[in-house]
């Protein structure tokens, strides 16, 4: 299951997080998985302020939405990173790493999520390509919108063909490990903000139950 968000961030975000990618310094992407052939991208040097500042302004975007909060379960949160794509760049069919050197403690990675800077009109090609057994979804998203997938997930950016894309990624280690544990709670928790008002007392506190005690049986410490 995955999950896109409008208006993630702001406008006025989303030009701050432009104008911090314009001041950055960017290094070639292999540098943080070097054994990659496929990944073609630029990344900000890791100790750029610029970089640092726009990885902020998405952090800040999660811990006040609420509905990504619900989504992910998170537990650690990696600083999200600009990631620019110029023409030929892409990156490959993959799935992303288990576990991500984040601080002193590896951070688990359970959930991915990208967020599209770029105006879509501005490239060509660069789409957000999740495989769904033998489907694929094609994401293209409009300035300050959010898709998160479980990490887990085959995905890749195709290659872009004209322009430059321009995104943040970043990767959530959940309360929650398994992808269909958080997607039964998500469900469960949406039923119950979405029809709370029309269900009778007793079976709204029912819900209540099985959903609050699922999250207790299933968190891991």
């Amino acid at each position: 299951m995955f999950l896109q968000i409008e208006e993630f961030l702001t406008a006025a975000e989303v030009n701050s997080v432009r104008e911090s990618a314009r001041l950055a310094r960017f290094i070639d992407g292999r540098s943080s998985n070097p054994h990659n052939h496929t990944k073609r991208s630029l990344i900000p040097d890791p100790a750029d302020p610029h970089a640092q500042r726009a990885g902020q302004i998405a952090l800040g975007a999660f811990q006040r939405s609420e509905l990504a909060r619900h989504f992910v379960l998170p537990r650690r949160i990696a600083l999200p990173q600009v990631v620019r794509y110029g023409q030929g760049m892409g990156y490959g069919a993959h799935v992303d790493a288990a576990f991500m050197a984040v601080g002193q403690q590896p951070l688990r990675s359970d959930v991915s999520c990208t967020v599209f800077i770029g105006d879509p009109a501005s490239y060509e090609g660069g789409e957000l390509v999740i495989y769904l057994g033998s489907q694929e979804v094609r994401i293209k998203g409009r300035p300050g919108e959010a898709v998160l997938y479980p990490s887990t997930t085959l995905h890749e950016v195709a290659p872009v063909s004209a322009g430059e894309r321009l995104v943040m990624i970043t990767f959530i280690e959940s309360q929650i490990a398994a992808a269909e544990e958080r997607e039964l709670l998500f469900t469960l928790n949406e039923v119950r903000a979405l029809e709370a008002d029309k269900m009778n007392p007793v079976n709204r506190l029912r819900l209540q139950y099985a959903a609050e005690n699922l999250l207790r049986m299933w968190a891991r410490p």
